[in-house]
């Protein structure tokens, strides 16, 4: 199930990807909705998608080093 989450957050994240501000939002429900590992995995699908589109490079604040 947890896995679950994953994958759907990294769906809604592609198709929100158009818009920064949008995509900084849904980064932060991510964050607290997902288990620490899966932050993990999440933080290297965003720096993905932000080399992709280097507008969202702003939402990395979202996610603690």
């Amino acid at each position: 199930m947890a896995r679950a989450m994953l994958e759907y957050t990294k769906t809604v994240l592609r198709k929100v990807s158009f818009d920064a501000t949008l995509f900084c939002k849904e980064v932060q429900k991510a964050v607290n909705r997902l288990l620490p590992y899966e932050i993990e995995e999440l933080k290297i699908f965003i720096h993905s998608l932000v080399q992709q589109n280097p507008e969202l490079n702003q939402c990395l604040i979202y996610l603690k080093p």
